[in-house]
């Protein structure tokens, strides 16, 4: 009974697409283990539910003839397993293969090359450089910098839309990360399974040299949680962006001096959200956040959380356009959170995500819930705040903030 006779589909990156004057779902592997897309007409979308591993090529057919009424012969439904398996998207032997010699690739490597570099931001430093001070200079800064903190919260957005915040909240952060010797950074994993937290003993690299990862940290906390709890996700690390956002900010106000670095990529609050437990009981998050502190004591920690804040509107599967009621409320309910992570509430930030169902979208829940439980009730202040437009027609928006601990 192999698993090529019985397909099971990964967690894989979709999004609907025009394909040929129709509608149609685009899977993509979010490990990027290939190129390939497949594109599904959307009448067959039923047959990926399907596709869970308890069915043959015939139960596949029987059961989707049943749920749409579609018939495909057998040699079309083979057809469609076969561009599945060639792009690594469904859970079997091929896929593990490939999945485990990307991961001794990305680990053999001296660092993980930055991303994004030439794509989202320049690749040449004294380019970069120059860009993230062209935001700096076109921002009215309050004249506030925090030379004595814990922390920050910081975008994860892309620097075009969202650089005057990471400038507000950089600048005001500036001595405090110059000063630091250790950056611990939970970042949005959104490929993450549901309560992830995944580490990495691979440095990070930036257009402006190497931050070497504290691998005596990491080991603390990996024996705290587990190496199957810490590793499993790894290769996240190596597309993931929002780690990568900060990282490049943190390594640019330091003027290109390197500081050891702790990547935490942070999987997803949902099971949380819709009831099946409470971060603040889960042992996992309890242990790895006792793990940094005590391996941590008495060094000069920075801890940045980079996550965003509200995604709205059609762009983000919401039937209409914002208004400017909208707008108003998404940044009424932002500032209730901005004033819980200036409290330094964990629990109070969470609670008031959970009790609205998310129906925001906070992607920077995990990191900046995880950060204030680092930081044990530090109080901050604002620094920053935009509503960044996330489609052409402007009816849609990611909404983005900065905060610094004191």
């Amino acid at each position: 009974m192999s698993q090529e006779k019985y397909p099971r589909l990964r967690p894989v990156d979709s999004q609907i697409v025009n394909h040929n004057g129709q509608p149609a779902i685009m899977l993509r592997d979010p490990l990027q283990l290939s190129d390939q897309v497949v594109v599904v007409p959307r009448p067959l979308a039923p047959l990926l539910a399907l596709c869970d591993g308890t069915r043959d090529l015939s139960a596949l057919r029987a059961g989707l003839a049943v749920r749409t009424g579609i018939v495909l012969s057998p040699e079309d439904m083979v057809h469609i397993i076969n561009q599945l398996d060639q792009a690594f998207l469904l859970d079997n032997e091929r896929f593990a293969e490939a999945k485990a010699g990307l991961l001794h690739s990305f680990r053999s490597t001296p660092f993980r090359p930055p991303a994004l570099a030439g794509s989202s931001y320049p690749a040449d430093p004294d380019h970069l450089r120059r860009y993230l001070q062209s935001f700096v200079e076109d921002l009215e800064i309050d004249g506030q910098v925090v030379h004595d903190g814990r922390g920050l919260v910081s975008p994860h957005i892309d620097y075009q839309r969202g650089g005057p915040v990471y400038a507000h909240v950089w600048t005001a952060g500036a001595e405090l990360a110059r000063d630091a010797d250790l950056a611990i950074i939970f970042g949005t994993d959104h490929n993450g399974s549901f309560g992830t937290l995944t580490l990495t003993r691979q440095n990070y690299a930036t257009p402006f040299g190497i931050l070497p990862t504290a691998t005596d940290v990491v080991d603390a906390v990996v024996e705290a949680i587990g190496e199957d709890a810490a590793f499993e996700e790894e290769l996240h690390h190596r597309r993931e962006h929002s780690v990568e956002l900060a990282a490049v900010w943190l390594h640019h106000v330091r003027e290109g001096r390197p500081i050891e670095m702790v990547p935490i990529l942070c999987g997803s609050f949902a099971h949380f959200v819709v009831g099946l437990g409470s971060p603040a009981e889960d042992p996992t998050f309890a242990a790895a956040i006792e793990a940094l502190q005590r391996a941590t004591a008495g060094r000069q920690v920075i801890v940045i959380a980079a996550g965003d804040l509200a995604h709205v509107g059609p762009a983000f599967g919401d039937p209409h356009p914002l208004d400017w009621a909208d707008r108003a409320r998404i940044q009424a309910s932002d500032n209730q959170l901005i004033d819980t992570m200036c409290r330094g509430d964990a629990e109070g930030f969470y609670e008031l995500i959970r009790a609205e169902g998310d129906r925001r979208r906070i992607c920077g829940l995990p990191p900046i819930y995880l950060a204030l439980r680092f930081l044990n009730g530090t109080q901050g202040m604002r620094a920053g705040y935009d509503r960044c437009p996330a489609d052409p027609q402007n009816g849609s928006l990611v909404s983005v903030c900065g905060v610094v601990w004191e």
